[in-house]
């Protein structure tokens, strides 16, 4: 688990004001405390993941979190919510066809606080 110490310290690198915004809410909330550190990590350890492997790693219904951005390599077949830091223009038209829904870590953190009902997939 990274300090708070760390997070701002490796906050200062960032350029992307809406990426620097987002951590610093992330960290302000210990159930999005988990977030703040992956995206505060540097840009080589981003996440990127495909729709094909969110599709084998998710549940019908579920909230998905991805600190990092999601890709539209393969098929999405189930209805999931996917919270992530952006979405490439594909990826979120597969996911919107499929009958999910596609929300902005930021967005999400004003919206449930608590992180209710939403698992991170790392």
């Amino acid at each position: 688990m990274k300090s708070k110490t760390k997070i701002n310290k490796q906050l200062r690198k960032k350029g992307n004001p809406e990426l620097v915004e987002t951590i610093m809410d992330a960290r302000k909330n210990k159930r999005w405390y988990r977030v703040s550190e992956i995206l505060s990590s540097p840009r080589k350890n981003k996440l990127q993941k495909n729709l094909d492997i969110i599709n084998k790693e998710s549940k019908d219904g579920e909230t998905i979190v991805i600190p990092g951005k999601v890709l539209s390599v393969g098929e999405l077949d189930k209805k999931i919510r996917i919270i992530a830091l952006s979405f490439s223009k594909n990826a979120k038209d597969k996911i919107l066809k499929s009958g999910g829904k596609v929300s902005t870590i930021f967005e999400e953190i004003k919206k449930n606080p608590d992180a209710k009902e939403v698992r991170i997939l790392e």
